[in-house]
């Protein structure tokens, strides 16, 4: 299989500093809103990446939920491997691959987790089906087959039944604290558009990057 074959040159767009908003978040809600009608499906969807105890880096998507001046939420079970890394190290990456429009957004910072009332507000939006969802996993553990998954589906809709569904308590919200956002654009021959905003001294820099 020759690779190689797939290379595709990068012509659709350039970014030049004047083009950048002063705050990175201004700038990643403008190239969300762009993404969202060019469209994109999935444009929320972003790789999270984190390092456990044993030094074991792990890539996953996951779903971007709210996003505002001070970071960027996404929700999970607390007793998945995501969950129990981020535990032990804080330190994360999100990426957003915008590959139609030749785009990337890489976020660097520190997860935490939001206040429970933040989390209920959210659990109690989504769909009773997604919530009963929540209860059933056991994420991130090894079950020998769907139909056991299936079973505690089950037994969740029957403890519940006619009743509302309750936030778990080892499941909710984190916010990442960015202290480092990228917004990278795809040039011709690889000679990349790259900015990088800092966090420094209570104000966010912005300088260009070599590709």
């Amino acid at each position: 299989m020759k690779l190689n074959k797939l290379t595709t040159e990068y012509t659709k767009n350039e970014l030049a500093l004047q083009d950048l908003s002063s705050n990175p978040i201004d700038q990643f809600e403008k190239w969300m809103q762009s993404a969202i009608d060019f469209p994109l499906e999935n444009a929320n969807a972003m790789t999270l990446s984190t390092s456990d105890k044993n030094h074991k880096v792990t890539s996953r998507i996951v779903l971007l939920k709210t996003y505002d001046k001070n970071g960027f939420v996404f929700f999970t079970n607390y007793n998945s491997s995501k969950a129990k890394a981020i535990k032990y190290n804080n330190q994360v990456s999100l990426s957003f691959a915008y590959l139609p429009q030749e785009r990337q957004i890489i976020i660097t910072g520190k997860a935490i987790k939001i206040p429970t009332p933040q989390s209920l507000k959210y659990f109690l939006s989504r769909p009773r089906g997604a919530r009963i969802g929540a209860w059933s996993s056991q994420q991130s553990q090894v079950i020998s087959s769907r139909s056991v998954l299936l079973s505690q589906v089950e037994k969740i809709k029957n403890k519940f039944a006619n009743k509302e569904i309750p936030l778990p308590d080892f499941w909710g919200g984190f916010r990442v604290v960015p202290y480092e956002i990228e917004f990278w654009q795809g040039r011709k021959n690889r000679l990349h558009d790259r900015f990088i905003y800092k966090f420094k001294n209570k104000e966010w820099q912005c300088k260009r990057k070599s590709p």
